[in-house]
């Protein structure tokens, strides 16, 4: 089997996004650097059992900034860090989904499963994306999943395309929506379950306050999905992916030899990746409801990428070195993705290593003390964003934030408490630079950052407008 001519990976960054990307981490890093020497060090004491006491802050005068070639070595140093592993695996992951997914594209299967899709839903596309959305979005809800989702970004993408709309249709069904969802959870358990265990919190508790700001939520992302539709409809070459999307279809027209689609291999090759993708989305749901699997989610599915991903080409197409070389083409793709990895954590570990976190977490207890019930909690979700930026583990500030105010006499209701922190942890994992996801699915379509961020900017305007109502409004009825 041969191909006519070299085709785009599924991961293609333009230049000019690359440098801006990695001038603007780079900016940050530096950044960082510069504040380990203007703030004061600290640190937390530890308990018998070895855990971190952060009721026990002790300020560290005789320490000193990060020395200068730990931070500019940060981005390299970082891999061999406590966040180091989590790294390395989240790097065999993009790996392992790009080039399973580029053998997918290469063998046409992308192309079978979008298009008997779209087939059915030909006079029904709205409906289609409306339920597409709202599948990612409880996705995020009720599963917590965000990661996972750049499996099904490229085949949401391709759907979207072939329906008539475009890459970046398919980027706000999938990624937004999923990153939506993780923010307006019911039972997310990296947020909501995580955060409540650590503070005494019943979950189920007033429920139906998180259920109107699910529904809310949905109804924001879905306008502003229709809004881009309505401009896109109006004048197509409005496109934020034309380019992407024009490529992507030249690839899609000359990429087998027409003796080779035939009725029997369209047949071999749809129900090859249909098995492919329910077991892979089987594996995803399943993992993230044992508690036992859980922490193992991506690693079972780099294992299942890289030998099913390999599997399912080869009886797709019955060439394997064909496959071989698509599935190595895939990993070259992803490889500057690694940069925006390295250079995203680097900011994490320059804090960690100049001891100034303890001292910005510690500030917690002087800003809300002698406050109004609703300036407390306005600050402490303030205090989850600005961590956000610089700890995109979930389950990091979790321990950080719920520990402490567990402690901490806010006023606040422990429910408060934990919408406060899935307020400040949600939303900004499609909009913060820091958001190694974000980034990633946006080279995913060619969007550059600074782009998706200005046109994104009312979305997210009104979403923290409605999220300083709901925290007023909860803190006014006693949520």
């Amino acid at each position: 089997m041969e191909k006519t001519k070299e085709q785009p990976t599924l991961i293609s960054i333009s230049k000019k996004s690359f440098i801006q990307v990695t001038l603007l981490l780079l900016g940050l890093l530096i950044l960082s650097i510069v504040l380990t020497y203007m703030i004061p060090k600290g640190e937390f004491g530890l308990l018998p059992d070895g855990e971190t006491n952060y009721l026990d802050y002790v300020r560290r005068d005789d320490l000193g900034g990060i020395p200068l070639w730990k931070g500019i070595l940060a981005p390299l140093l970082v891999f061999g860090s406590a966040d180091g592993l989590k790294l390395i695996v989240l790097s065999l992951f993009l790996f392992e989904i790009s080039a399973a997914f580029q053998v997918m594209n290469d063998v046409g299967g992308i192309r079978a499963l979008v298009g008997a899709v779209s087939e059915r839903f030909r006079d029904r596309r709205e409906l289609l994306l409306v339920l597409i959305s709202f599948l990612f979005y409880c996705f995020g809800a009720f599963l917590g999943l965000f990661e996972e989702m750049l499996t099904m970004l490229p085949i949401v993408a391709a759907l979207c395309l072939v329906v008539g709309f475009d890459s970046f249709t398919g980027f706000l069904c999938c990624i937004l929506s999923c990153g939506f969802g993780f923010a307006g959870a019911i039972t997310n358990p990296f947020t909501v379950l995580l955060a409540s265990q650590l503070i005494g919190a019943n979950p189920m508790e007033q429920i139906w306050f998180r259920i109107l700001i699910f529904l809310v939520m949905f109804g924001l992302l879905q306008g502003f999905l229709f809004l881009y539709l309505r401009r896109l409809k109006k004048d197509p070459a409005a496109s934020l992916t034309r380019r992407h999307d024009e490529a992507l279809r030249a690839s899609a027209a000359g990429l087998l030899r027409p003796e080779e689609q035939t009725p029997e291999r369209a047949r071999r090759v749809k129900g090859s990746y249909t098995l492919f993708l329910l077991c892979a989305l089987a594996l995803i749901v399943v993992s993230s409801l044992l508690p036992a699997l859980r922490d193992y989610t991506v690693v079972i599915l780099i294992a299942y990428f890289l030998i099913f991903g390999l599997l399912a080409g080869t009886a797709a197409c019955r060439d394997f070195r064909f496959v071989g070389k698509s599935f190595l083409r895939g990993i070259v793709g992803a490889l500057p993705t690694i940069v925006f990895i390295a250079l995203a954590a680097s900011i994490k570990y320059v804090f960690d290593e100049g001891r100034v976190l303890p001292t910005i977490v510690n500030q917690i207890n002087i800003l809300i003390e002698g406050r109004s019930p609703v300036l407390v909690a306005l600050i402490i979700y303030l205090i989850v964003l600005l961590l956000e930026f610089f700890i995109s583990s979930s389950t990091a500030k979790a321990i950080l934030v719920m520990g402490l105010l567990a402690m901490v006499n806010t006023g606040l209701s422990k429910q408060m408490l934990v919408l406060l922190y899935t307020f400040g942890d949600g939303y900004t994992n499609v909009i913060f630079p820091t958001s190694p996801v974000l980034l990633i699915s946006l080279s995913m379509i060619e969007v550059e950052y600074f782009t998706w961020i200005r046109k994104s900017a009312a979305l997210f305007a009104v979403n923290f407008l409605l999220v300083l109502a709901f925290i007023a409004f909860g803190v006014l009825i006693g949520y």
